[in-house]
């Protein structure tokens, strides 16, 4: 399959690759930095940051790589280039998912913690064998805000987890400097509720955020009942949620994940905003044959660009 993507990989439901395609008006850009090939931040000396510099010839050529001969004119999106530290495009994410609860939800939770780890670690080494190319980046995707088919307690149709069970998974990341990405599955609540309880989280340089539009429900369903959706304007609010707590503590750019299997799913891609601070993977989700997977991908992924895009193996 030709398509504007390298492999950003997330492993889920067992197994999930996420593939990125992040693209950049490359015109306007190189006549922002003329002949300097380096974007620079200003940030206080006593200030941490993992890099005070994005090499633009690299990021360029990454981003042309990551074409693989599209020639749809949709790729790449114009977008500004990200803050310095920028994860995407330099390296694929290859990250196993799950709920500790749950050896159902997939991988991150059916294995115990040594043999997790040193799978995912084989897996990697797999990617690479694939494309020697690839610089491999570990990560786990837990989801910490499950939907539930019961109201609960607060009557949102959603359970947050513990915040021990995000501090075990932190430690698991640890071990192997992967990244952490928290789902967020919001039932009948809304993101806007339940992305502010993990900002103590999102101030790690190496969390980010997942959100799944097939759970955001409308007031007639229940979790289950039928495919949820989220507006630009909800992508919006956690982009721009995720920027400001970027800018407020001096981080390098956060990741936003969304989970994606329907047309409906998603609504107004086009109004949906990048921010340097931010870069946004649009995730093809969802079981299905890889013929009809494939499908859906160039359908509702690959026809509607944003930023990046993602693809999710179950195995």
């Amino acid at each position: 399959m030709k398509s504007p993507v390298a492999i950003l990989s997330a492993f889920a439901l067992t197994f999930c690759t996420l593939t990125s395609c992040l693209s950049q008006d490359t015109a306007k850009a190189e006549s922002s930095v003329a002949s300097d090939t380096t974007v620079k931040q200003d940030v206080a000396s006593n200030e941490p940051t993992p890099s005070t510099m994005l090499d633009t010839a690299q990021y360029n050529e990454r981003l042309e790589h990551m074409l693989n001969g599209d020639s749809s004119g949709k790729w790449p999106v114009k977008s500004e280039y990200p803050l310095p530290g920028a994860i995407l495009p330099f390296k694929t994410i290859l990250a196993f998912y799950g709920n500790l609860y749950s050896k159902q939800m997939g991988i991150l939770g059916e294995l115990p913690r040594k043999q997790m780890l040193e799978k995912l670690q084989g897996e990697m080494a797999k990617w690479k064998k694939a494309d020697s190319t690839l610089d491999i980046q570990p990560a786990l995707h837990y989801i910490a805000v499950t939907a539930q088919i019961s109201p609960g307690k607060a009557g949102k149709y959603r359970l947050r987890m513990p915040f021990h069970q995000i501090d075990s998974v932190l430690s698991m990341a640890r071990e192997i400097d992967a990244l952490v990405f928290l789902d967020i599955q919001v039932g009948k609540s809304t993101i806007q509720n339940e992305l502010p309880e993990f900002e103590k989280y999102l101030k790690m340089p190496n969390v980010h955020i997942g959100i799944d539009p097939e759970f955001a429900m409308k007031p007639a369903h229940k979790p289950g009942e039928a495919v949820g959706v989220y507006d630009a304007a909800d992508i919006n609010f956690v982009t721009n949620y995720l920027a400001k707590v970027v800018k407020e503590n001096n981080l390098p750019p956060k990741i936003l994940v969304v989970h994606r299997f329907t047309q409906g799913g998603v609504t107004n891609y086009k109004n949906i905003k990048t921010t340097p601070e931010v870069q946004i993977v649009m995730h093809m989700d969802g079981w299905g044959s890889p013929e009809r997977k494939i499908g859906t991908y160039k359908a509702y992924i690959h026809r509607e660009p944003v930023q990046f895009t993602g693809f999710k193996l179950f195995y």
